[in-house]
């Protein structure tokens, strides 16, 4: 399967989005080992990350609500962040993967959710540290939490999303911040 999603992936995404789709899918593999979780279903996951990354907003919105999701007033005025929940929706229909751990994953890997599972904190994390983002100290800061800490490592990634939402002075899901503030109390007790 691993060849006919890549072919996909190479006719749906640039090939900029490829490289980091295929960091992702190393980095997630790599954690999944340190966390005790199926490298292959993380591998899996990386690589349909981003399905539908690339898709047109009123694809996204029309996936979206054939799929019965439901799309806040946030998603409703910037659909690119339903890209994960569609990127779920299309592996589920195009590859057919039907385990619920990978599409859950998928679908939590740019808003994150309270709660997740470890093979979503895992993709979620993989999605910011893969080595295509760069080498910079705030990254590399990151990339070694990620091997120790896995809710600390939830939590400083949503904050180096929500610096970057603020500076370019974007709207914040309150998915991310409810993330963030799920992960940073699993981190404080543990």
């Amino acid at each position: 399967m691993h060849d006919r999603v890549l072919a996909w992936l190479e006719k749906e995404v640039p090939p900029h989005r490829v490289r980091h789709i295929l960091g992702v899918e190393t980095t997630a593999a790599k954690l999944a080992q340190i966390y005790g979780v199926d490298p292959h279903k993380a591998a899996q996951a990386g690589l349909m990350h981003d399905l539908a990354k690339f898709f047109k907003p009123q694809k996204l919105l029309k996936i979206a609500r054939a799929a019965g999701l439901e799309i806040d007033e946030i998603c409703q005025a910037h659909p690119h962040l339903i890209h994960a929940d569609v990127s779920a929706i299309v592996a589920r229909q195009e590859f057919g993967v039907e385990d619920p751990e990978i599409l859950t994953a998928i679908a939590n890997h740019t808003l994150g959710s309270p709660g997740m599972d470890t093979l979503s904190c895992i993709l979620f994390i993989a999605d910011t540290i893969e080595p295509q983002r760069g080498d910079t100290p705030e990254l590399e800061k990151l990339r070694l939490v990620s091997e120790e800490h896995l809710h600390q490592a939830v939590w400083l990634c949503c904050d180096y999303a929500l610096k970057y939402i603020l500076d370019t002075r974007n709207l914040i899901h309150p998915r991310t911040i409810a993330t963030r503030n799920w992960a940073l109390n699993l981190a404080s007790i543990s």
